[in-house]
């Protein structure tokens, strides 16, 4: 029972089944929300099904490439693949050691078949007709066996084309190479996001992201301490097309960087598409925007917060959400939401939008609130996000207090004595993405070989030939061959044309019509399986037709003096007869 689950497993066609429910398996990881990719998410996808997600959660489905389940079949499937490749290297590795199969007692029977006859007066015996057909195919890339090469009748088996098994094998190897290197990356590997305003440093510790995910055997031992200051964004706009007036072109972030904290400072430039390499990671531009600068003071005058407050696009041109939350106001904590403008147009309405994603005229509108921002129990908040049921307002559009309207450089108080806002500035920020997979490369290297492993699969192909040799009464040399091909070559009849001009060249047999060299494409076999046709293609002498005939011992069974060649040479490509002796 062992042996027979062994061999189960280790089958191509388990390998397929257990790659195609991989697959499958890697669908729920898209249809439903990842607890290492955000907690939070997960939590109130629960919440809000509560019928069914507490089952989903039993089942991993907010785990799925750490599951159970998932493991199991990517364990299976790199089990089965060894198992597949192992035994499968050993079959190969004997059989390119071992001599070419024995040739044939019927070279007819083969897909493609001919015949030659080297006139007595060329001196060449059967021996040396051989020896130089087996020279021939050497230069081909065959590997050449000659057997009693000084018999009566000399013959020799050719192979080639052991590259295709090779390439199979490397294919293969390289898919366990993959998946080994796609476990690494899961394990040892993390990723982190962080946003960096000018003049602000991200240094590489635990504490240093927004928001970090690791592998699954991370150890925060791992970080090296880098440093990245931005120093100053550059964004280019459109200035010319009239259809796309105002887009950005592209971006430039110039930042200083240091390896390790005693490290020389470093200059560089971070742009999209074009990551920087540090302390084993790489670090990837994804996003930009403005962040205005604000001070807020509280009831009692004193600063409660001071510094940029990062504004998240929301629309075109730069037209970006603001929120603004204040814990350390006393005696009531402040927040405030609204919208930051880089050039600010107002309508007939009276409704502020964004022109241009310059900063010509900016502007900050808000609506300003008091209350309890329930930050004091420790709860996670988004911090593009503000909760107003529990707040209190004191500026909006709706009330008599209005909304508040911010330039650069002005001051607004806030009703009830709660305090003030200045609008002091504004700089940019980028948003970047910071990513170590320690089996990225390997990855990379092992998907291009398994690519060269199937390309060289598909296009090297398995053939073998036999070639036999006689010597006639009369004192010709009569010499046959046939080519087999091992799996579906539709360029045989191809390869057996080139194989009889060499040996027509070689011997400088002639074409009886034209008295030129046997060479060409006029030369060779005629289709696959068309033995007849092979037999006939041109030679030396008008009589090479009849070389099998004429060959001592050569298919005798269907020979008589008053048949030609031509005559009792079939075509039994395919036949059941054909297929047993191949």
């Amino acid at each position: 029972m062992l042996r027979w689950a062994w061999a189960q497993l280790t089958s191509m066609r388990t390998a397929l089944f257990l790659l195609l429910m991989l697959a499958v398996a890697a669908v729920p990881g898209s249809l439903f929300p990842q607890r290492p990719a955000n907690p939070s998410i997960v939590t109130q996808y629960i919440k809000d099904h509560p019928d069914y997600g507490k089952l989903l959660d039993t089942l991993q489905l907010y785990d799925v490439y750490s599951s159970a389940w998932f493991s199991a079949i990517y364990i299976l499937l790199f089990i089965s693949l060894i198992g597949c490749v192992v035994p499968r290297a050993i079959a190969h590795y004997k059989a390119m050691r071992s001599q070419p199969p024995r040739t044939p007692a019927r070279l007819s029977r083969l897909p493609e078949y001919g015949t030659l006859v080297i006139p007595a007066d060329a001196g060449i015996p059967a021996s040396l007709a051989i020896t130089e057909a087996a020279g021939l195919l050497k230069k081909r890339g065959y590997r050449v066996d000659v057997r009693d090469r000084d018999g009566a009748r000399p013959s020799l088996g050719a192979e080639r084309g052991f590259l295709r098994e090779v390439g199979n094998l490397l294919f293969h190897t390289s898919l366990i190479g993959v998946l080994v290197s796609v476990a690494i990356g899961g394990l040892f590997g993390y990723s982190g996001q962080r946003i960096l305003v000018e003049g602000d440093t991200f240094v590489n510790t635990l504490v240093g992201y927004d928001q970090f995910t690791p592998g699954t055997n991370f150890q925060s031992g791992q970080l090296q301490p880098y440093s990245v200051q931005l120093d100053k964004f550059q964004v280019t706009f459109d200035r010319e097309s009239k259809g796309k007036f105002g887009q950005p072109i592209d971006f430039k972030a110039d930042v200083t960087t240091k390896e390790t904290p005693d490290a020389p400072a470093k200059k560089e430039v971070l742009k999209v598409n074009d990551p920087l390499s540090l302390g084993g990671t790489s670090m990837y531009l994804t996003g930009n925007g403005y962040a205005p600068i604000v001070t807020i003071r509280d009831a009692a005058g004193n600063v409660a917060m001071q510094g940029p407050v990062v504004a998240k696009l929301q629309g075109d041109n730069y037209y970006s959400s603001v929120v603004i939350k204040v814990p350390d106001a006393k005696p009531d904590q402040l927040a405030f939401a609204g919208f930051f403008l880089p050039t600010a147009f107002v309508t007939d309405q009276g409704v502020s939008f964004s022109g241009d994603p310059e900063l010509i005229n900016p502007q900050l509108t808000l609506n300003s609130y008091f209350g309890d921002l329930g930050l004091n129990d420790g709860a996670p908040q988004n911090v593009f996000e503000l909760d107003v049921k529990k707040l209190t307002p004191l500026n909006a559009r709706n009330l008599e207090t209005k909304g508040i309207v911010l330039t650069p450089g002005t001051t607004q108080t806030l009703p009830d004595g709660k305090g003030s806002i200045s609008f002091d500035g504004v700089k940019r920020y980028v948003g970047v993405d910071i990513h170590h997979n320690p089996g990225q490369l390997y990855a990379l290297i092992f998907a291009l070989l398994a690519v060269a492993g199937l390309v060289t699969s598909l296009y090297v192909n398995r053939r073998r030939v036999w070639v036999r040799t006689g010597t006639h009464a009369d004192g010709r040399t009569m010499v046959e061959y046939g080519l087999l091909a091992r799996g579906e070559d539709h360029r045989l009849a191809g390869e057996a044309a080139r194989i009889r001009a060499l040996l027509a060249d070689e011997w400088e047999l002639l074409d009886p019509g034209t008295g030129a060299p046997g060479t060409g494409a006029g030369a060779g076999a005629s289709g696959a399986g068309s033995a007849t046709g092979s037999q006939s293609a041109p030679s030396g002498k008008t009589d090479n037709d009849r070389a099998a005939a004429d060959v001592p011992g050569a298919s005798r069974d269907q020979t008589s003096p008053d048949h030609p060649a031509t005559d009792f040479i079939p075509s039994s490509a395919g036949s059941p007869e054909s297929k047993k002796d191949q």
